[in-house]
């Protein structure tokens, strides 16, 4: 199994190429980072693990950014978000930006993609949280046609784009991976099965019920069942816990750092090392 990590970087914490050229000598497989733009102050949404949403929500480093000096001095990493709120973005920049880290990068990007949680967040980019999903769908099929190999049209309720030439390309073909986030459920497994490539589950819990369903749908859609991937997300392992994702199936789990300084890190690195 392939064992990657995702971290809160901060401007407190380890820095990314530090982190990436650690990662890499180590063997670990990737780097996931997540996206909060901003916390607004006033807020009436609650933090979803429960208590006091933590300090590092409100410092994170930009990911395309951070992951873009990641790029630059490793060769195998794999490198990705985790997750991008896409329709806190302008899908023609987003598009942009995926494509030129995937260039850059020699096809190691993966695009995790979420709905959100912070309705005030949210709100202060204009987006109608009702109808955050349908907006999503409409966004990655304006990014999906500027990946095209040829200029593509697309237009839609939310977003819409002219046949346009568009480079550069990613160079993993028709795009980067595309890992949809999110707690299982229908209309989840509907959005991953129309315009994704698999799933990146929070935690991983309840995937022996969870995976069935999805893989159902996935066959029902059309979509090839070998394709499928399934990636649990900051994950707390034990050496029980990836021996049953193994039994699942599930060639890669993302294992949580803390958010924290170098030496912190590295310790953590240290005791992960029994998984690569």
């Amino acid at each position: 199994m392939r064992i990657a990590v995702t971290i809160f970087l901060t401007d407190e914490t380890i820095t990314p190429v530090r982190l990436a050229r650690e990662l890499e000598q180590r063997g670990f497989a990737g780097l996931y980072l997540p996206e909060h733009t901003h916390i607004p102050v006033e807020r009436a949404t609650p933090y979803p693990a429960g208590g006091d949403l933590p300090r590092e929500y409100g410092r994170t480093l930009d990911p395309f950014v951070a992951l873009g000096q990641a790029a630059a001095v490793t060769d195998r990493l794999g490198l990705g978000t985790g997750i991008t709120l896409v329709a806190q973005h302008d899908p023609i920049g987003l598009a942009k930006q995926a494509a030129t880290l995937d260039h850059l990068s020699g096809g190691r990007f993966t695009l995790g993609v979420g709905f959100g949680w912070n309705v005030e967040e949210a709100a202060d980019h204009g987006v109608p949280w009702a109808a955050r999903r349908a907006l999503v769908r409409d966004r990655m099929a304006v990014m999906r046609a500027l990946w095209s190999a040829e200029p593509t049209a697309y237009e839609g309720e939310f977003a819409s784009v002219r046949a346009s030439h568009a480079y550069p390309k990613p160079v993993q073909r028709p795009g980067p991976r595309v890992l949809v986030g999110g707690a299982a459920g229908p209309r989840l497994f509907a959005d991953i099965c129309a315009y994704a490539d698999g799933w990146l589950p929070i935690g991983g819990r309840g995937l022996t019920d969870s995976l069935p369903a999805l893989r159902a749908e996935w066959a029902k859609a059309g979509r090839d069942p070998e394709a499928l991937t399934v990636v649990p997300y900051a994950v707390r392992p034990t050496p029980g816990k990836l021996s049953h994702y193994a039994d699942l199936g599930i060639e890669e789990a993302v294992l949580q750092l803390p958010p924290a300084a170098e030496a912190e890190v590295l310790r953590t690195l240290d005791a992960y090392a029994q998984y690569v």
